[in-house]
């Protein structure tokens, strides 16, 4: 009766340690242990096993923005925001209602309805007007996330957005009905400005590309210039906030305490103007 062969792996010869039953002659550079081809990470002398590898990548300190944030490969704010705009809009053409419920209108803010502040920046009147603010937040978000970090983005954007919204609320017509994500978009520039003067880097282009807006802000009827301004001069505030803030270990929680200071002054101005419309137009004031 024959028995089978089966090969047998000499003593002492070196295999993965990771695999025993493959034989390898070379070593992680790091820790010297034998490694298969699969385990096996190129560096920049030799090759390293897979468990040196991850180890080095949780002690390499992330990069930090100018701002203080951490440094991002991928604008996930930006397109998150590309896309709920354009949701946004996908839903208005499906619901005049929903058009209604959330565009910046004094007399349902002054009836309580205060989320209009927000969710009037996410609303558009038709596909151009989300075109070309789109097309704005795509080419100057991307760079503006990466130089102050997602989170700090994110607050601007949004305090941007609410600033543009209560100087409409303050300063515009009682009736008129308002939306679009352009009080964020010129929080953006008025950011981009700052963080390019901070940077010292050309700044001609931005200016006149600011000035080309502010100049159709108010030449075109139909556009609200108190949200562009008021868009403007908060997201340049903020921007000052988080660039200039000293470097030191108390440095996020100065900012995040500028920004909701920010806040409270932004409630004592809705808070104000509410208590102002009810008094002169209580009986056209929705409930």
């Amino acid at each position: 009766m024959s028995i089978p062969y089966a090969p047998q792996t000499p003593a002492g010869t070196p295999t993965c340690y990771r695999h025993p039953d493959r034989v390898t002659y070379v070593s992680c550079a790091r820790c010297q242990r034998p490694v298969c081809p699969e385990c096996m990470r190129s560096a920049a002398v030799g090759h390293q096993c897979v468990d040196c590898v991850s180890a080095a990548t949780r002690d390499v300190r992330p990069v930090r923005t100018a701002a203080g944030g951490i440094r991002r490969s991928q604008p996930l704010v930006t397109y998150t925001l590309i896309v709920i705009n354009v949701v946004m809009l996908v839903l208005q053409m499906t619901s005049k209602d929903l058009e209604r419920a959330l565009v910046l209108w004094a007399p349902g803010v002054a009836g309580g309805e205060y989320y209009r502040l927000i969710t009037s920046a996410f609303m558009h009147y038709g596909v151009l007007h989300l075109l070309f603010n789109m097309w704005a937040l795509y080419v100057i978000g991307p760079p503006l996330e990466a130089w102050l970090g997602r989170m700090r983005f994110g607050a601007l954007y949004g305090l941007s957005a609410l600033g543009g919204s209560v100087l409409v609320y303050l300063l515009a017509p009682f009736g008129t009905a308002t939306a679009g994500a352009s009080g964020a978009i010129f929080g953006l520039f008025g950011a981009t400005l700052v963080l390019a003067k901070h940077l010292r880097l050309e700044m001609k282009w931005l200016i006149a590309i600011i000035v080309v807006n502010l100049i159709l802000t108010f030449s075109v009827p139909t556009i609200s210039w108190q949200g562009h301004i008021g868009g403007l001069v908060t997201g340049a505030g903020i921007a000052a906030l988080f660039l200039y803030t000293p470097r030191e270990r108390h440095r996020n929680l100065v900012q995040g305490g500028v920004c909701a200071a920010v806040l409270v002054v932004f409630g004592a101005l809705i808070y104000w103007r509410t208590a102002e419309l009810i008094a002169q137009y209580g009986a056209l004031i929705t409930g």
